[in-house]
């Protein structure tokens, strides 16, 4: 069965057929949730997952470094040393800059 030319103009000017052309039209471009908008937000969320992973990574990596420090005096006093140029009593601290 073919389809002529008044068949489908016939069809375009079907009320029940714009008007749900017109519903779906408004509901993608027009309306408070558009499809421009919940791209826009999809990429967002995948944005703030990708942080997530990140800082979670690092808040493993931190509290690990925590835990050494906590357990171990041999780590502790050299993360003071390193950090913050903390000295026995007895000692001279020498800075190297190497140019």
């Amino acid at each position: 069965m073919k389809f002529s030319k008044t068949t489908f103009l016939k069809f375009l000017k079907n009320k029940y057929f714009i008007i749900s052309f017109v519903f779906v039209l408004y509901i993608t471009l027009f309306s408070q949730n558009n499809l421009i908008e919940r791209l826009s937000e999809i990429h967002d969320l995948n944005k703030l997952e990708q942080q997530k992973e990140y800082y979670l990574k690092i808040i493993k990596e931190n509290t690990e470094k925590i835990r050494e420090l906590r357990t171990d005096k041999a780590n502790l006093e050299k993360f003071a040393r390193e950090e913050y140029l903390m000295k026995k009593n007895n000692e001279d601290i020498f800075v190297i800059v190497k140019k």
